[in-house]
């Protein structure tokens, strides 16, 4: 893990975002679609550690994004080209559109200065959607990538920031996936290669970090 002053620098609020992966109330809520990974999410502590990331992000002006995976009714541009799309159709909670599955949950808060991206195709954040333009705009040079899952959409996210230039930055307790022994090994054999693993403390240190007053 890099040193705190090294973490630091990477960190700039001024061209730091902050990603949350799908961490909607139809995947990690108490009704999800997925109640493993909503238990592994809850239980280990990565769902409020997003919470206090989103929270401190708000307080010290670093930009958040919300990252939400979707569906239409009809199911129109949503793939069919992996298994794990044909098996979200059966699943009997489903991603829709303007319905509570795919609202933020709790405990994250979405302050109005959070942008709220949806996807109705593909597993990755950034791929195909409106994130790395947004990035761009934002001046981003570093990606705080939380959320879930450490099994697909996780890795997806910072194997496309990596590939698109920017510092990816991984706080390890703000992931989870499964089974939850699996998280772990993904993160110490897989990103550990490409990212900056982290602590959900050490980024909060950085967040909080005092703000600089230009000298008269």
């Amino acid at each position: 893990m890099p040193s705190y002053e090294q973490l630091r620098e990477t960190l700039d609020p001024a061209s730091t975002v902050l990603l949350t992966v799908e961490c909607q109330q139809g995947v990690v809520g108490p009704d999800s679609a997925l109640p493993e990974l909503a238990r592994a999410a809850r239980s280990s502590g990565a769902l409020m550690n997003v919470a206090r990331l989103v929270a401190a992000a708000h307080e010290g002006g670093v930009q958040v994004i919300h990252a939400i995976a979707e569906r239409r009714p009809d199911g129109r541009g949503a793939g069919r080209n992996a298994r794990i799309f044909r098996a979200a159709e059966r699943l009997p909670v489903q991603q829709l559109a303007c319905t509570t599955a795919v609202r933020v949950a709790p405990p994250v808060e979405v302050a109005e200065e959070d942008l709220v991206v949806r996807r109705l195709h593909g597993l990755s954040p950034l791929s195909g959607t409106d994130v790395d333009p947004l990035l761009r705009n934002l001046g981003c040079r570093t990606l705080v990538v939380t959320g879930v899952s450490a099994n697909v959409a996780i890795p997806n996210a910072v194997f496309d920031a990596v590939n698109r230039g920017y510092t990816a930055v991984v706080p390890a307790d703000a992931i989870a996936g499964v089974p939850a022994d699996y998280t772990p090994l993904m993160i110490r054999h897989t990103l550990a290669l490409v990212a900056t693993l982290t602590t959900t403390d050490d980024v909060l240190a950085c967040f909080r970090r005092p703000r600089r007053v230009p000298r008269a």
